[in-house]
């Protein structure tokens, strides 16, 4: 039986999204069609699949473990390819908290949680309701340059075995343009025999199709807890995964973001090029060997001079404002200093950069290689008291130590270095997804931009804050 979505409302979305779950296990044909608008706070977004249409049926929305997920349980069409809190929210009240999302492998606060009860269940998977946040549990490794000798959780699990790190889902669309997989690039391997290299380095990388196989195979075994995935399954997953394209395409106040010579939406988005290095912000561009360009955003150059003429003119000074936070994204002066990964790599105490210097991909936003990074989101004094906190002490003199809520990429490598880097995600279809940062500590757009307006001493005004937010929303 064939079946057109069109989506009206978020709560219709979501019981589309059930039911294509459903569907799929059923062996029916169920699609969504390209560009079918999604609504969210701030207009609509859309999806452009390479096919013509979204396939619901394949192995990412079928349960292929023993728990009731699916990849689409995390990454649901209607919600940026992620979660949100109020999506997650809504599945809670209608299941009474049985979705398959609610599992304690890791969607808890703790994997001991007391879940008999609705209301049980409502504080055990607080975090995943409040801030759409997974609980992943990673050990310090073996050989460690560091170790952990102090926890305080306020869900009384983690351990030096089993930390417990609160992330959010990242999208599973406009995969084209990743570098790294996962926020702490666990899933993104070295592979000594491929060309994929850091330039002037021998730090090569396996392929991307290479980490995203291995990364559908992981989620199955972990999140899912299945079997490993045959190649058939990993492939499929991969191939779907690689097709989608997700943007706004309308503004409740620019409106339609491919008007008046603007390039919005997912369509453009899906016909921009990647490569590995492309405008690295240190190297210049690997393959053309052109200087770093800041100018990364050129979607809404035409909206700098929009007037009032014709039917949708009274949406030009919105478009403008649109257009000015674009500017802003690509040219305002910031200091870079004391972020690890940069100015400690570089030997450069001041960096100066915008925005741009660290998302570097042409009109997507994604950093060109991989380049994980501290800004401080982890640091002791930004912690909330529904997070862990990890008092970490170098193993040698003059044994440093350094409290933090998630040690991100140093989990995976034992470097002392990389306690507190984790990437930097692709910026697209930002509106739909809030909240933001890994551990979703900025509830809004404008919370993130105020987070970097103070961390770096910007000075931003008001005015720019506002544009910045209005540009970022129409991504």
């Amino acid at each position: 039986m064939q079946r057109m979505f069109v989506h009206r409302h978020l709560v219709a979305a979501v019981a589309a999204v059930i039911a294509a779950g459903a569907a799929a296990q059923q062996g029916r044909d169920l699609f969504m069609p390209n560009m079918s608008p999604i609504p969210n706070a701030s207009g609509a977004s859309a999806t452009y699949s390479t096919l013509g249409k979204i396939d619901l049926t394949g192995p990412f929305f079928q349960s292929l473990g023993t728990n009731g997920r699916a990849c689409v349980s995390c990454h649901q069409p209607t919600i940026g390819w992620t979660i949100t809190p109020e999506n997650v929210r809504a599945r809670f009240e209608a299941t009474g908290g049985t979705d398959p999302i609610f599992r304690t492998n890791d969607g808890s606060n703790s994997p001991n949680a007391d879940v008999s009860t609705v209301d049980a269940r409502r504080n055990a998977y607080s975090m995943l309701l409040n801030k759409g946040l997974i609980r992943i549990g990673i050990g310090i490794p073996q050989n460690a340059e560091f170790e952990l000798v102090a926890v305080d959780d306020p869900y009384g699990h983690a351990s030096a075995a089993d930390l417990s790190l609160f992330r959010r889902p990242l999208p599973s669309t406009n995969l084209k343009f990743l570098s790294t997989v996962m926020w702490d690039g666990r899933e993104t391997f070295l592979d000594p025999a491929s060309t994929t290299c850091i330039l002037g380095t021998s730090k090569c990388f396996a392929t991307l199709h290479f980490d995203l196989s291995d990364q559908a195979n992981g989620a199955t075994t972990g999140h899912a807890q299945g079997q490993p995935l045959t190649t058939d399954q990993r492939e499929a997953i991969v191939d779907f995964e690689m097709t989608l394209f997700t943007a706004q395409i309308m503004d409740n106040e620019a409106g339609n973001l491919n008007a008046r010579h603007a390039f919005g939406g997912p369509e453009y988005l899906a016909s921009q090029d990647f490569y590995f290095g492309l405008n690295d912000v240190v190297s210049g561009d690997y393959k053309t060997g052109a200087p770093f360009n800041p100018t990364v955003f050129k979607l809404y150059d035409a909206w700098n001079y929009v007037d009032r003429s014709g039917h949708d003119g009274g949406r030009s000074e919105a478009r403008r404002a649109v257009a000015r936070g674009e500017t802003l994204f690509n040219s305002k002066p910031i200091r870079i200093t004391g972020v690890k990964g940069l100015n400690d790599d570089l030997n450069v105490p001041v960096f100066d950069g915008t925005c741009t210097t660290c998302h570097d991909t042409p009109n997507s936003g994604n950093h060109s290689i991989p380049a994980p990074l501290d800004i401080g989101l982890t640091d002791a004094s930004r912690r909330t008291p529904d997070l862990p906190l990890y008092t970490l002490r170098h193993t040698s003199a003059p044994f440093e130590m350094v409290q933090t809520t998630d040690p991100g990429r140093a989990l995976i490598t034992g470097k002392w270095k990389d306690v507190g880097r984790f990437k930097g995600p692709i910026l697209r279809d930002l509106a739909a997804r809030a909240p933001y940062f890994h551990n979703g500590s900025a509830a809004s757009l404008m919370d993130a931009v105020e987070f970097y307006n103070q961390r770096f001493s910007i000075g931003l005004t008001e005015q720019e804050e506002d544009d910045l937010v209005a540009f970022l929303l129409t991504l």
